[in-house]
């Protein structure tokens, strides 16, 4: 018998119809995933359930009984946990400060003490092992994810959503994290979670939903299904990786960064006497567990931060002390932030607008210092076409796109200013596999156009389908570097934990 039941769910947003009479029912004790591109619905059908969105249509049953939610804590109140994928921790608290926080509020007197024992023996019994005393600002990513779902956990949650959870995870922890979801479920906890991780869904789940354009479009159990037909249930087609084969040999060096040195804002050490270079027609990936300096170096090659020591040179040309825009026009540096949503992107802004961005003071976008919006039509409409920007228009706010269709615009404007140098941070992150394909198809394309690329990812196996070289950073140091074809899920974890450096990898 099904313990959750989502019956009919619709939601609009105007005249946009996310989701469309969604029907999901899940037995207790089991983990769905749901998977679909994005803009299919699925984050919005698991913000229904967590309260965020109310319906426009529908309704929700946990045990046969009918629930209403109006907002996270009746979600809370009813036993529904949502882990989201960014880690939402006050990170000068500790671990027993953040998982009480808010919990109870009938008095000002809160027995720290007597929480976290109980916390403790939780942790320990879902083999989520972690000191409450130690302060958020100290722990690894994965540790903080422990909080979070120590969290819900503490809260009575018996149906946790999960969205992306191993995204920030380094290699050689997802299957101890699997591992700890499946002693949950044994337990008789319902686990829902969104990825687009078809080798998690085999390993973890036991049925899946593939969700398109708004609605379910297959419901099977894992042990019935494979890869294959999931990929081709997602995106309506065969999906393959592009051919990452060369057509042309790697030529000089065109970026090189010497013994980089820098604080975060925190004030402690992100990058550490950090060194690369990049080759003109190569792709060099930096692959390591998110918060090991990664965005700090992509700022600092773009000019976003200022380094404390260190030199960056574009084809033997000291950019040091360029200004972000100076690294853009005279350096030729492209760049495709990490967070599309607050750098890259001006999300209230029509589509057109966010493509010329980089172009809106020159010719042909502008004429004697006003703008030719015939031109500009002409130009958005030429790359949402190239670009398979799927929008109503161009005219329409950026806000309102998927994240692949939003991560396609700032790619199209970056690959059109014809860099000869490009940093890609985070490219794939939350993407779905037929985005993923057209971003690396669009990389290898650019690549064998002769650019220098600096491709940033916590996902390994994306940075193996198109990097010639890897190199694995940990705390703001390269700690080796690899070639694809000697790229191990155990060889990069190692480097990625900083177990081990270089050769004794």
């Amino acid at each position: 018998m099904s313990f959750l039941i989502l019956d009919g769910i619709s939601k609009k947003f105007g005249d946009f119809s996310a989701l469309d009479h969604v029907d999901l029912s899940v037995e207790r004790g089991t983990v769905r995933a749901l998977l679909g591109e994005n803009g299919a619905g699925k984050t919005t059908l698991m913000n229904v359930l967590y309260g965020l969105y109310r319906p426009t249509s529908g309704s929700i049953y946990i045990g046969q009984k009918p629930i209403h939610l109006r907002s996270p804590s009746d979600a809370i109140a009813h036993g529904i946990g949502m882990i989201h994928q960014h880690v939402q921790l006050a990170e000068a608290l500790t671990v027993a400060e953040n998982i009480v926080l808010g919990i109870d509020r009938s008095t000002s007197l809160i027995d720290l003490r007597r929480h976290a024992r109980k916390i403790a023996v939780m942790s320990e019994s879902y083999g989520l092992e972690i000191d409450p005393a130690t302060e958020v600002w100290k722990l690894p990513m994965g540790m903080r994810q422990r909080v979070e779902i120590l969290k819900v956990l503490y809260r009575g949650a018996d149906i946790l959503v999960l969205d992306e959870p191993t995204s920030v995870l380094a290699p050689n922890e997802i299957d101890m994290f699997l591992h700890r979801m499946r002693i949950l479920r044994d337990s008789g906890k319902t686990i829902l979670f969104v990825t687009h991780k078809l080798d998690e869904v085999m390993a973890l789940a036991d049925d899946v939903t593939v969700m398109r354009q708004g609605r379910v479009v297959a419901n099977c159990r894992v042990a019935d299904t494979d890869p294959v037909r999931l990929s081709r249930l997602m995106v309506g087609r065969d999906v393959a990786p592009p051919a990452a084969v060369r057509t042309r040999e790697a030529g000089d060096v065109a970026l090189e960064c010497r013994d980089l040195r820098m604080r975060n804002d925190r004030g402690t050490t992100a990058l550490d006497g950090l060194s690369i270079s990049v080759r003109s027609g190569e792709i060099l990936g930096i692959a390591g567990v998110d918060g090991n300096g990664q965005r700090e170096l992509a700022e600092a090659i773009c000019g976003l931060k200022l380094l404390d020591a260190g030199r960056i040179s574009v084809r033997d040309i000291d950019v040091t002390g360029f200004t972000a825009e100076q690294r853009h026009r005279i350096a030729r540096i492209g760049f495709v932030p990490e967070d599309r949503h607050g750098t890259g992107l001006v999300l209230d802004n029509p589509i057109a607008a966010n493509l010329v961005l980089r172009s809106f003071r020159r010719p042909p976008i502008a004429r004697y210092g006003f703008l030719d919006h015939g031109q500009i039509a002409r130009t958005a409409a030429d790359l949402m076409n190239r670009y398979d920007i799927r929008a109503r228009s161009a005219a329409q706010s950026t806000r309102d796109l998927s994240g692949g269709n939003q991560q396609k615009i700032v790619l199209a404007r970056e690959i059109e200013a014809k860099p000869d140098v490009l940093v890609v941070a985070q490219a794939t992150k939350g993407l779905d596999i037929g985005a993923i394909e057209f971003v690396h198809s669009k990389l290898i394309e650019e690549r064998d156009r002769g650019t220098a690329i600096l491709y940033i990812s916590t996902e390994l196996e994306h940075i193996a389908e198109v990097a010639d070289r890897i190199a694995v950073i940990f705390r703001g140091r390269i700690t080796g570097e690899l070639l694809p074809r000697e790229l191990s899920a155990e060889r990069a974890g190692l480097l990625m934990s900083g177990a081990c450096t270089g050769e004794a990898a």
